[in-house]
């Protein structure tokens, strides 16, 4: 692949090893990061550059990578007076990797376009270990032609990359993913709990039910670290409790039915409510514990 000037913008557990692995791919990376402590960290392992503002950032770059909080940050860092499309060269491509809403992806393509540039919305699932293996699934929206100019260099920490429709279309997937996400992580909860009242050796449930229809990634993943009562890693309820709000609008706005999302994000709120906020997405089962 040939090496590209690509920038990215926002290093914090995701976007710190994503960047990387631009950096070991050979491709000449420039980074930005609301603390410059964090991104001068980031040269020192990786070489190439930090710069002050998104648009400094973004001024050379063929694509720019953005990986922020949520939808007033993305708006920031991307539409700002000193954000990335304010730098960006005519023929860049604004890749946008923030678990956000479909609203602020249509915003910031239409603020691209104005600009004669290009933007796709391409959250990530895979969570820390998946950014860190370069082993994130990219859901993109936006325009065929862009998307295919940029999916080989997705490819570097995406082991699927795929596009999903026009822009919007990536985010609208991600809230899919946390749905089911939610469901799960509660099912698993009630099961070990059940099993654990009743008597059984939950290990070995866990092992025997993973081999048929109840397997799953947080089963396979998570069990045991749950039944260990160890929570201090992982996808934080902070952060779910943000992706869960995006979908429970969206659905709104939509016209469709999460009765489930809804209650399992109020077993997040209660988790928040005990100091939980930074524990990973399966301390719901400390509610059925009595541990929270």
């Amino acid at each position: 692949m040939d090496k590209k000037q690509v920038a990215f913008l926002g290093l914090g557990v995701m976007g710190y090893p994503m960047a990387g692995h631009l950096a070991r791919a050979g491709h000449d990376v420039t980074v930005y990061n609301r603390s410059a402590a964090k991104a001068q960290q980031w040269v020192s392992q990786y070489g190439g550059r930090s710069a002050s503002t998104p648009a400094a950032a973004a001024r050379e770059a063929e694509l720019v990578m953005m990986c922020v909080g949520n939808d007033n940050d993305v708006r920031e860092v991307a539409m700002g007076t000193d954000g990335a499309l304010a730098g960006m060269r005519k023929d860049a491509v604004l890749i946008d990797h923030t678990t956000a809403s479909a609203k602020v992806a249509r915003e910031v393509e239409a603020a691209a376009r104005q600009r004669s540039l290009a933007f796709l919305d391409a959250p990530v699932s895979g969570g820390q270990a998946g950014a860190e293996n370069g082993k994130l699934t990219i859901m993109v929206g936006g325009d065929a032609a862009v998307f295919e100019r940029a999916k080989d260099v997705l490819a570097h920490y995406g082991r699927a990359v795929t596009l999903m429709g026009p822009c919007g279309s990536g985010q609208l997937t991600k809230m899919v993913n946390q749905i089911c996400i939610a469901g799960l992580v509660q099912a698993l909860s009630e099961g070990i709990n059940f099993a654990q009242r009743a008597g059984l050796d939950v290990e070995r449930v866990l092992e025997v039910i993973s081999k048929g229809a109840a397997q799953s990634w947080q089963m396979e993943n998570r069990g045991k670290t749950m039944l260990a009562d160890k929570f201090d890693f992982g996808f934080a309820v902070d952060w779910m409790r943000k992706d869960l709000e995006i979908c429970l609008t969206e659905a709104h706005a939509n016209g469709s039915t999460l009765p489930v999302t809804a209650l399992v994000d109020q077993f997040y709120a209660r988790i928040q409510q005990a100091g939980g906020g930074r524990w990973d997405t399966s301390s719901l089962i400390r509610l059925l514990t009595r541990k929270a």
